[in-house]
């Protein structure tokens, strides 16, 4: 990887240009939960975002710097939803074709979603098949520009500008939790919070079944696993992006883990007490946070909500399994 890593200038940067495209999203609370934590949780809910998730952020910050020849052809991208998503919604308003790998058993919504936006599809099996070599072969085969999900400096620049709304909103906070697939939105928001609120605890939030960024930050270098079995299909990324991982290194304090179990109980939550729908990856950070409990009494605790687009069956489904 020969890119340079991005820097908190770069994150001012996309907030410039995003702005007028990208929704500055609420921040809401929950007295039932700070009752629960003895704390104040603010929520930064990028379930409001456009295409339901965080990922607008990054996709088109990173689709605005194309150059002419660059929106003619295309973009293509990998991604299990969100992104495809957010990449597809960029294109149409920049004017270029988007062409997406999705995986055969991503969820019908976001696959529904990502063809409504004008995405051209293309399958693969995520279980047998290396997304990442796809997308190289036909970005070179049809002279396409190719946008990683998490990898790509332009992407985290993107997504931290959601830390950046939540601390010019709140001020410094004692704690954030951030949900953790490939490091994109982790990695921006250490760059926002480092340099908004340095003495501020940074957590990654992923799937207790796909563990690779806690090891990966436990034994200082990048751990790969095989696809990870979880309902946190935003977070079944087998490793953390190279440009991801030594921000995430040298700025987070900690990386956690929660079971599926703690996801649905959370989505539960959002859904009964706030009136609001999350889809499991989205509330990692959440519960993460819910999890560490009373640890955060008395603190000012923030808590990024990453997206919204899960499919109402699978909801159902989840919360009559608990």
């Amino acid at each position: 990887m020969t890119a340079m890593l991005p820097t908190f200038q770069d994150v001012r940067a996309a907030a410039d240009r995003i702005a007028g495209h990208a929704h500055r999203t609420p921040v809401l609370t929950s007295r039932t939960l700070n009752d629960e934590l003895g704390a104040e949780v603010f929520f930064k809910c990028e379930n409001f975002q456009r295409m339901g998730a965080f990922k607008f952020r990054g996709a088109f910050n990173a689709l605005s710097r194309f150059d002419a020849d660059q929106r003619r052809r295309g973009v293509i991208a990998f991604s299990s939803g969100n992104h495809a998503q957010a990449i597809a919604v960029a294109a149409r308003l920049l004017g270029m074709p988007a062409t997406i790998l999705m995986p055969q058993d991503a969820p019908v919504a976001k696959v529904a979603a990502t063809q409504g936006y004008g995405g051209k599809v293309v399958f693969f099996d995520r279980y047998r098949d290396d997304r990442e070599a796809l997308g190289r072969s036909l970005a070179e085969r049809e002279g396409l520009t190719l946008i990683p999900p998490f990898d790509h400096p332009d992407i985290i620049a993107g997504q931290g500008t959601a830390a950046l709304e939540l601390f010019e909103e709140t001020g410094p906070l004692d704690a954030l939790f951030v949900p953790l697939g490939g490091g994109g939105l982790l990695a921006g928001t250490a760059l926002t919070t480092r340099a908004q609120a340095p003495s501020c605890r940074l957590y990654g939030v992923e799937p207790e079944a796909g563990n690779d960024g806690q090891q990966s930050f436990r034994t200082g270098q990048i751990v790969r696993i095989a696809t990870p079995k979880t309902i946190a299909d935003g977070a079944q990324t087998g490793y953390l992006g190279a440009l991801n991982f030594p921000i995430i290194r040298d700025q987070v304090n900690d990386i956690l883990t929660v079971t599926d179990t703690q996801l649905v109980d959370c989505m539960r939550f959002a859904a009964s007490r706030m009136k609001l729908v999350i889809e499991p990856t989205g509330c990692l950070g959440f519960a993460g946070a819910r999890a560490m409990g009373r640890q955060l009494e008395g603190q000012r605790v923030g808590v990024i909500v990453s997206g919204g687009n899960v499919d109402l069956a699978d909801l159902a489904r989840y919360f009559a399994l608990t």
